[in-house]
């Protein structure tokens, strides 16, 4: 299934498909949920580009092992480099906002866990990353205040607010640029909140940010 990045008026944007950098834990209630530690500074990992399909087009699961987890998070799409950037630098490199779905195979993320391994096998399988189109930076006014929401089979299931995250978008994007380069392209998804659950082949999903995108897409039979 190929993807490109792609703005909400059905336009492809013009930047490469690079690494998606993803912030673990930047929700207290979520963190609990799991019986993780609320972290003390924000949490780095990476999913390559093999990830990432269209979330507007319904999307396969892996077959066999254990439950597939959605969790749901508004995804930043990178237009100018950024390596150990401030705030300001951070806010002009924002060439769109998404949403995205850092699927995780639970059951192989808990036993990696346990043994004090990477996540990858978790988290980097094809298709684990669904990205929605982006709309421009200017269609959202405030980053801080912005509503994430999941509904599966009709039933919501994750409803947070951007104002929740330990670490807001621009300090993020900061922070993930002290460690390693950010690049035209690339997209942080910024963490998920509370209310992250299994999801079988069949179901409906809707993803949201608030009255401003949303996507309807389903989980199509597994791959063996």
């Amino acid at each position: 299934m190929s993807y490109r990045h792609r703005a909400v008026n059905g336009r492809d944007v013009e930047l490469p498909l690079g690494k998606v950098v993803c912030i673990g834990r930047n929700y207290a209630e979520h963190a609990r949920e799991l019986n993780n530690p609320v972290p003390k500074e924000p949490i780095l990992f990476i999913k390559p580009a093999t990830t990432v399909v269209p979330m507007e087009q319904p999307f396969r699961i892996p077959a066999h092992r254990g439950a597939v987890h959605f969790e749901t998070e508004m995804a930043i799409l990178i237009g100018e480099t950024l390596h150990h950037a401030n705030e300001q630098q951070a806010m002009h490199a924002i060439a769109g906002i998404g949403l995205g779905l850092d699927m995780t195979l639970r059951d192989v993320q808990d036993d990696l866990k346990a043994k004090g391994q990477p996540w990858e096998k978790s988290k980097c399988f094809d298709g684990a990353c669904p990205l929605s189109a982006f709309l421009s930076p200017a269609s959202v006014k405030d980053l801080t205040d912005v509503q994430i929401r999941l509904s599966v089979n009709g039933e919501v299931r994750q409803d947070g607010n951007s104002a929740q995250m330990l670490t807001p978008v621009l300090k993020l994007l900061a922070y993930a640029s002290e460690w390693f380069t950010l690049e035209p392209g690339d997209v942080v998804l910024t963490g998920t909140p509370a209310g992250v659950g299994p999801v079988l082949p069949g179901d409906t999903l809707r993803v949201e940010l608030v009255d401003l995108l949303r996507v309807e897409t389903s989980v199509q039979d597994p791959v063996s």
